[in-house]
């Protein structure tokens, strides 16, 4: 099975994680089993870009992204080539490395009161 691979970040997962996980594994969907609490402010179905992450290993290995991703990638902080939205990336067959960037645009989030 291939192994994906988050990098530390700060704020959703100070160690890092690596895990075993068959293929068509949703990314957003296995962050959140592992209490990586990515922001998806749609619910992860492609409406907004607080899930953006950048596949810095495996990112050939995955199918592209449709122009829906596409038109949505294009409004995240940070976009990169190998940038994805992590409610539209399913595992395939190799083994993934994957970055949180240390912001994203959330218009949701709100400062507590």
């Amino acid at each position: 099975m291939p192994q994906v691979k988050f990098l530390p970040h700060e704020k959703f997962c100070p160690n890092g994680l690596v895990v075993e996980v068959p293929p068509g594994t949703n990314i957003l969907e296995l962050a959140h089993e592992h209490h990586i609490e990515m922001e998806s402010a749609c619910g992860g179905v492609c409406a907004c870009t607080t899930c953006h992450c950048v596949v810095r290993q495996g990112f050939g290995s995955l199918e592209g992204a449709d122009e829906m991703e596409e038109d949505m990638l294009d409004k995240a902080w940070g976009l990169e080539a190998q940038s994805r939205l992590a409610c539209q990336i399913k595992v395939g067959n190799e083994d993934l490395t994957i970055e949180i960037p240390k912001y994203s645009l959330n218009h949701a989030a709100e400062a507590p009161h």
